[in-house]
């Protein structure tokens, strides 16, 4: 059973001090009263840039950086590959990486279930399909419809296939996704099912971060690079379009015809063309999102070939399309006709609904049927929305365990829900929803047990005419189970709360050895994110419980600000400068581990990629007495550099703009580059690890971070892979080596006698 405790309220220390003024040429650290050297004097762009004598590691193949990462990485792999733990750790999490007994998660497609599958014989995967029969009855036949390691040897191309957008309703032309080296950048290709090759002529995309679907079978609406356009770049300064073109077939992207352009001062992650077709391929509506920045945009609808801006808020999200009516959640408080709908609340609105003109001189249109569909409590959050032929189907947490729900739409009568039985304590995740009928496929999963892929018709029966008379129903029929990858017998999960700095419970797991002895002794890994909306819920973590947990390790995960686990309002409470609040929790949740007699700080690491990659490295400079290890990955760190790194610029709305004064002075307060602090008697010897060619979060920020550690003496292990991309997909075998230095390193920090 899920234990929830209480805990006393464990007060952080303080924050560290605001400047003086902004362009202090010195921060000082009120616990430590130890100077900040590296805060630049100047706090403008040009400012920072001529304080930063590492800036040079942001050039990324030079071969001054690349001489520097060699030796770093010769130094990291002397370190951690040569431990006699490395190879039985790289062992195990390749056999868990590339195991034939896996569950091969399907795609409804073209009357079939499609799946993208690697394994030791297939490193690179082949995409292929089996018969819905055979694949439900647990026997499915596979048949082979693309073969990417084959197609990488042919074209001498290091291909990793990043998915398809198929045309319906038959889905038999796939728009094929490919990225060499597994960058975010892919080339596009049309491919065709059942001849199972490229189309001759057919649609081709060159590399680069396209936003694409398909208007009807002859034409494309596509947001790409289409080079200066009036003598501008087509893409933004973060990379990304802001332009959507109507490409035909056998058209040049610069003969396609514009339909839709935003700015080029526009953020966010570039406007995006979406084509919504109903369960028998009828066209139901065109919308374009154009964003603003990193969480607001403006949505359009594409009505007789003109772009028609919708009244929509800004910070909302679309999930699809169901009728006549635009499915989306709310970002924000929002007024529609006379009734206030609360953040994170799901609706259903007519697209001629929302495309009328308030000024217009035309009849206001009428409508009776009720627009919310689902309003989540404070401890509730909307995870993912599916449409299927009649149905809306939700995932949700409340408190951040997993629910299944389904909506049905009854017009003036509102949406009467139907709870889908789900496991206890578990988490719930959407695999897959048809359009063309009811089925759905979700998995089941917690820290303990192995993911369970389940199948539903969610319109099986009828729901409860009125909507305040919800109803439970065991729909679920279970399809596949994933053995169990490690000895679960001896581990318990608990969930506990702790009051942060400013009175706010957050809420964390912990995995622990049911016979732990509460001395401070536990070996544990703290993992946070804390952004971007990312909810962090209980899932099977194989190689986390093989090389972690079988060897008596614990594990934690923070529920911290910043997330999505209690909806967007959970997220906004730590935006810009308020982001020192989601740090504040994370101390609150170690500082509760160790008054819990779990662990103690000599014991006690901590585990962060990505945006995680923030909070881990302001953690080390800000609490150091806190943890004797930090595995930061993929890490965003200089803060005050991040727009000039692409594709920074993105993530203004997240972390602020620090070209702006304002905004570059609660940036400086925490940005872990300029906040190292040289001198202190403890500080943890940091792991930092990314990619040379990772095209999301630029490796300049793991290399200057490492270096400036190396200048002060804190002796960093660093290593940098020349292969894969952000989301290290490339092939089970780079990423079997990774983990295994991953927990080489914590198991040296946290285990071994020093």
């Amino acid at each position: 059973m899920r234990t929830l405790a209480l805990a006393a309220v464990l007060m952080c220390s303080a924050a560290p001090a605001a400047l003086a003024q902004e362009g202090a040429a010195e921060v000082m650290d009120l616990r430590s009263q130890v100077a900040v050297p590296a805060m630049p004097a100047d706090l403008s762009v040009d400012g920072v840039a001529a304080a930063d004598t590492y800036i040079w590691l942001e050039d990324v193949d030079s071969e001054r950086a690349m001489e520097r990462v060699r030796a770093f990485n010769t130094d990291a792999q002397a370190r951690l590959d040569a431990d006699p733990r490395f190879e039985p750790f790289r062992q195990a999490a390749y056999e868990i990486l590339s195991a034939t007994d896996r569950i091969a998660y399907p795609h409804m497609q073209d009357g079939m279930v499609f799946n993208f599958w690697q394994d030791d014989t297939h490193p690179k995967g082949i995409w292929r399909r089996a018969t819905p029969e055979s694949y439900r009855a647990g026997e499915p036949v596979w048949e082979t419809i693309l073969d990417v390691g084959a197609l990488a040897e042919a074209e001498g191309r290091d291909w990793v296939f990043k998915g398809a957008n198929c045309y319906g309703p038959d889905e038999r032309l796939c728009l094929i996704a490919l990225s060499d080296g597994g960058g975010d950048a892919v080339q596009v290709r049309e491919y065709d099912t059942h001849a199972r090759a490229f189309v001759e002529g057919g649609f081709v995309l060159p590399m680069g971060k396209h936003r694409y679907d398909w208007l009807d079978q002859d034409t494309l609406l596509v947001a790409t690079d289409f080079g200066d356009v009036d003598g501008r770049s087509s893409l933004t300064e973060s990379g990304y379009p802001y332009i959507v073109r109507a490409l035909s077939r056998g058209q040049t992207l610069d003969q396609a015809t514009t339909v839709f352009s935003g700015e080029q001062g526009d953020g966010g992650y570039g406007v995006n063309p979406s084509v919504y077709r109903g369960p028998d391929g009828e066209l139901e509506a065109v919308l374009i999102n154009r964003p603003l920045d990193t969480f607001r945009s403006e949505t359009y609808a594409l009505i007789d070939g003109q772009p028609d801006r919708l009244n929509m808020p800004e910070r909302a999200s679309v999930w699809g399309v169901f009728g006549d009516r635009i499915i989306f959640s709310i970002e924000e408080p929002w007024r529609w006709g006379a009734t206030d709908y609360a953040t994170g609340s799901l609706m259903g609105i007519g697209l001629n609904l929302l495309a009328q003109d308030e000024d217009s001189d035309d009849p206001i249109i009428i409508s009776n049927a009720v627009p919310l569909i689902f309003q989540p409590n404070a401890r509730q959050s909307i995870e993912q929305v599916a449409i299927t032929r009649d149905r809306i189907v939700v995932t949700m947490f409340d408190n951040v365990v997993g629910q299944l729900r389904v909506f049905a739409n009854r017009g003036e009568w509102g949406w009467p829900e139907t709870v889908v039985s789900v496991p206890d304590n578990a988490t719930i995740g959407l695999v897959d929803a048809g359009r063309s009928s009811n089925q759905i496929y979700y998995s089941v999963e917690g820290f303990l047990t192995p993911n369970t892929l389940m199948t539903a018709d969610v319109g099986a029966g009828e729901p409860q005419r009125r909507a305040d008379q919800s109803r439970t129903l065991d729909l679920g029929q279970m399809v596949a189970q994933m053995p169990a990858r490690f000895d679960a017998s001896n581990a318990v999960v608990e969930q506990f709360e702790v009051a942060s700095t400013d009175g706010t419970m957050i809420p964390y797991f912990l995995v622990r050895p049911r016979d732990l002895a509460m001395d401070g002794s536990a070996a544990t890994i703290l993992y946070g994110y804390g952004g971007f909306l990312v909810s962090k819920p209980a899932d099977y973590i194989p190689e986390m419980g093989a090389l972690w947990l079988e060897n008596g390790g614990a594990y934690v995960i923070a529920n911290i600000h910043g997330g999505g686990e209690f909806g967007p309002a959970w997220h906004q409470a730590a935006l810009r400068e308020n982001r020192q609040r989601a740090f504040d929790d994370f101390y609150a949740v170690a500082e509760d581990l160790i008054a819990r007699g779990i662990t103690s700080p000599e014991h006690l690491g901590i585990y962060g990629r990505s945006n995680g990659g923030v909070l881990t490295s302001v953690a080390v400079t800000q609490r150091p007495d806190l943890f004797n290890a930090a595995v930061i990955e993929s890490p965003l760190i200089d803060m005050l550099r991040y727009p000039f790194l692409p594709a920074g610029a993105s993530w203004i709305g997240e972390y602020g703009d620090p070209r702006l004064p304002g905004d570059a002075a609660f940036i400086a307060r925490y940005s872990a580059y300029q906040n190292v602090r040289p001198g202190l008697e403890h500080f943890p010897q940091v792991y930092i690890t990314t990619n040379t060619h990772d095209d999301r979060v630029h490796p300049g920020h793991a290399r200057k971070f490492a270096a400036r550690l190396a200048e002060y003496g804190y002796d960093p292990i660093y290593f940098e892979d020349t292969a894969g991309g952000h989301s290290y997909d490339a092939d089970p075998t780079a990423n079997a080596r990774r983990w295994a230095r991953h927990y080489v390193y914590l198991a040296q920090r946290l285990m071994d006698e020093e």
